[in-house]
């Protein structure tokens, strides 16, 4: 995983040109105005989806990671509480929808850990990386606006 900011990607400069490109073009193009939805980029090869969601108490949610796509996420507005895990998805499969959706759904794995990520904060999964986004920061549920960039792996 990588995390930076979409101001200053100047201090992550080994990010991969696509995933440049596409922090870029969210950040030139994505607004509080802009519409909930899906959106193109380069068809299926990268795209996004701008939400307004509410997050969740950590323990009501589980980890997700994917298999042939790159997740950016991008916090617009609000904080967003970030569980990962530096492992392997290595505990108990709960939902496996990795060949119609992209998406698996583990069983908390004990070494989970919690960041907070401010407005115009991202971070990078790579495919296996188990993280669980929209989670409550101190226990207070809020909204958050957010952008998540897909971009496929054989993109890159």
């Amino acid at each position: 995983m990588i995390i930076g900011n979409i101001n200053h990607l100047g201090l992550v400069p080994y990010l991969p040109a696509k995933i440049k490109q596409s922090i870029e073009y969210v950040k030139d193009n994505v607004n509080s105005n802009t519409p909930v939805g899906r959106y193109e980029i380069d068809g299926d090869n990268m795209y996004f989806m701008v939400s307004d969601s509410t997050s969740r108490f950590i323990e009501q949610a589980n980890p997700e990671y994917h298999a042939k796509y790159i997740d950016v996420q991008i916090v617009l507005d609000g904080k967003e509480g970030m569980a990962l895990s530096t492992l392997p998805p290595h505990t108990k499969m709960l939902d496996d929808k990795l060949a119609e959706n992209d998406i698996a759904f583990v069983q908390t794995p004990d070494e989970e850990t919690m960041l907070v990520l401010q407005a115009n904060d991202f971070i990078v999964f790579l495919p296996n990386e188990v993280h669980k986004p929209l989670c409550a920061i101190d226990n207070k549920i809020a909204t958050v606006r957010k952008v998540v960039v897909k971009i496929a792996l054989d993109y890159l």
